[in-house]
């Protein structure tokens, strides 16, 4: 069966789950048919949780 891939980050924490798409009425506009592992993918969140992180702070500091 199909498996999705769930990217979510809060406050510091970071996390990469698994989840099986035929089990729920979720739909997916784009997929890939490999990916990589597990850890590559946690720490690719990471980095893109800390440049949003990064750019939001720079906007809050130039609006003041």
């Amino acid at each position: 069966s199909p498996i999705g891939l769930i990217l979510c980050a809060e406050k510091s924490n970071e996390q990469v789950e698994l989840l099986e798409l035929d089990q729920g009425n979720i739909r997916v506009a784009e997929y890939l048919t490999t990916l990589p592992a597990k850890d590559i993918l946690a720490r690719k969140l990471h980095q893109a949780y800390q440049l949003a992180l990064e750019r939001t702070t720079s906007v809050d500091q130039d609006e003041e």
